[in-house]
């Protein structure tokens, strides 16, 4: 192969079905990135070409699409996957044809794979900060919502291990509802949470379904300022649809939000603005979705190569100023070293950053190897609560 010829990588996010309004923002996050690295003048002279299919959210389709991708498009590198069930369904193919999957989205953990590289956090990068803060700030009394699939189930087992560690935690219900649930199918839960009285809600309820549990949870009466739900997939890209009346006081658990003041975030998100307009709202997914695009372009620079057996080495280890702050690829799990924060919905439908972890990051634990008794805490996981 010639030196000037393209390089074709994979992206393959949702357009439609449930989870296509995160989506949306990660395939558009990956075509911001892939602009910019081409009109820097590519990687190493070589155009940067997305191939994009749209698998509607049908874990099935990011399967044959990721086989069609690496077969007949000949990519060696996939950007894409939101829902754990998708990308457990790709996972056979990377491994099968020795390629790379990124994956933006934050996960159950519990999972390696030589063939992915997780730019998302783990549990002990969003769940173990929400936890520690809910119970010092509200309570240890909680109801768990989520919709029906993987990430759900595993992020509320172990949502329920830190709040059953903790003096007081009571787990008072868990419920699940179908990815196409409609808004009747909210009342009944709501109904139930405002009998039970819970100190906050744990949701991993996603996609569509999102907005109508908080619309559910606002027709209810419920007081998002005593009682708030707390989520680790609640952003602004949900915010913008249900609106921030609804969604006002409300905390999620994240590296990145657009609030953050850094001039580098400031910058990346005006440059993006400028390019694709208003309609995309920036998030963690979409964060992700643009910094591992980047740091796959540098990695590859060095290596002169995207064949799996020359891009990891130069991957693994690799640190990148992204638009959260310094991020790095772990060596030994793949996983990324991230910022973790906490945000609580203003007035007008940003986030208020209320926690940060200090600088430098918290360094991925996939497996919650060391985290057990009384290490779950903030001291742990060296919060900075900002009050104001």
């Amino acid at each position: 192969m010639a030196s000037s010829d393209p390089i074709h990588v994979g992206v393959l996010f949702s357009s439609n079905g449930a989870t296509a309004t995160i989506e949306r923002t990660q395939a558009f996050a990956t075509f911001f990135a892939i602009s910019e690295i081409n009109a820097a003048g590519g990687i190493n002279g070589r155009e940067l070409i997305p191939i994009y299919y749209d698998p509607r959210g049908i874990p099935r389709h990011y399967q044959s699409f990721a086989e069609r991708m690496i077969r007949d498009d000949k990519v060696n590198v996939i950007f894409g996957c939101y829902m754990s069930s998708t990308r457990k369904a790709v996972i056979p193919v990377v491994e099968k044809w020795r390629k790379l999957l990124f994956y933006p989205t934050p996960y159950e953990g519990f999972e390696f794979s030589p063939h992915v590289i997780y730019t998302g956090p783990a549990p002990n990068q969003n769940s173990a900060q929400l936890a520690d803060y809910m119970t010092r700030h509200f309570g240890a009394r909680i109801y768990l919502v989520g919709s029906d699939y993987i990430y759900p189930y595993e992020s509320n087992r172990i949502m329920s291990d830190f709040i059953l560690e903790t003096p007081g935690g009571k787990k008072l219900a868990e419920r699940y509802l179908p990815l196409d649930a409609s808004e009747k199918d909210f009342i009944p839960i709501v109904r139930d949470i405002k009998a039970k009285a819970p100190d906050f809600i744990f949701s991993t309820v996603v996609g569509k379904a999102t907005r109508m549990l908080y619309q559910a949870y606002a027709d209810i009466g419920m007081d998002a300022a005593k009682t708030p739900i707390a989520s680790l997939t609640t952003c602004e890209a949900e915010i913008a649809e249900m609106g921030c009346k609804i969604a006002a006081g409300h905390i999620t658990s994240a590296p990145y939000f657009q609030s953050i003041a850094s001039e580098h975030n400031q910058s990346c998100l005006a440059r993006f603005r400028q390019q694709f307009g208003e309609e995309i709202e920036p998030n963690m997914c979409w964060e992700a979705a643009y910094f591992q695009t980047q740091l796959f372009a540098e990695a590859m620079r060095e290596a002169g190569d995207d064949s799996y057996e020359a891009l990891l080495p130069r991957l693994l280890g690799r640190e990148y100023l992204a638009p959260q702050g310094k991020v790095a690829i772990n060596p030994a799990n793949h996983h990324t070293r991230l910022n973790p924060r906490l945000g609580r919905v203003n007035a007008a439908g940003g986030f208020d950053i209320i926690a940060e972890s200090i600088a430098g990051g918290v360094e991925p634990d996939p497996y919650l190897v060391s985290h057990t008794g009384e290490e779950w805490s903030s001291l742990q996981y060296q919060l900075e609560t900002k009050h104001g």
